[in-house]
């Protein structure tokens, strides 16, 4: 009877072991998959940056998303979205590029001081 469990305690084992490998083997590919989705969308967005942005405008958004990742990643989203909803009517050069910067900073307040 001892025999018994310990051979069905040794074969559940080995089933769990087995489950947990091909488990984690399955995670490894879905991360692998989502990573790769990732890649390909990214190379997409250049590829329309690259389409509608001038060499300049293009590099100031490369520094710009070194120093501002957040900033220059909502700047690159609603350029791709213009450019696919047909509503840049030419290229975006580095005067553009400045205006829309420009444009997405949040406006500062005056403070005054007043005497009392």
């Amino acid at each position: 009877m001892e025999d018994d469990l310990e051979a069905i305690r040794r074969r559940r084992m080995a089933e769990l072991q087995q489950q947990q490998a091909s488990s984690s083997q399955g995670d490894m590919q879905a991360a692998y998959q989502q990573e790769q989705a990732l890649a390909d969308r990214e190379a997409q967005v250049q590829a329309m940056l690259r389409q509608i942005m001038t060499p300049e405008a293009r590099e100031r958004l490369t520094r710009l998303k070194m120093s501002r990742k957040e900033m220059a990643e909502q700047l690159e989203s609603q350029l791709v979205s213009l450019a696919q909803s047909g509503r840049l009517q030419s290229k975006i050069d580095d005067e553009k590029l400045k205006a829309l910067l420009m444009q997405m900073q949040p406006k500062k307040r005056q403070t005054k001081i007043t005497r009392v």
